[in-house]
């Protein structure tokens, strides 16, 4: 999850694409290079241990796009692929801006 938030901050589509289940992958990814993201908070981790197949990440990401400021809360369902965790899909998300 750490590594997706970086990659979006930093605008790595490549990174963002490889990390993404190829069942739920798009053929692009948008990154709007006007946002600065300033703070990820994990709120809540559900499965993804060592033997574990999936499990879910329960986070807010903050962000700036000129003066509004906004946030994304999400609950992120990831699986490990052949041996890395990938993220298949939102299961609940809300963005919040003001």
């Amino acid at each position: 999850m750490r590594a997706r938030y970086s990659a979006y901050a930093l605008g790595d589509v490549v990174y963002l694409l490889r990390s993404w289940h190829p069942e739920t992958r798009p053929v692009e990814v948008d990154v709007e290079r006007t946002e600065v993201w300033l703070r990820l908070e994990v709120v809540a981790v559900v499965g993804g241990g060592m033997l574990d197949r999936s499990g879910t990440v329960e986070f807010v990401a903050r962000y700036r796009e000129g003066a509004r400021e906004g946030e994304l809360h999400e609950v992120s369902r990831f699986e490990r692929v052949d041996g890395e965790w990938v993220y298949v899909d939102p299961d609940d998300a809300d963005i919040l801006t003001t």
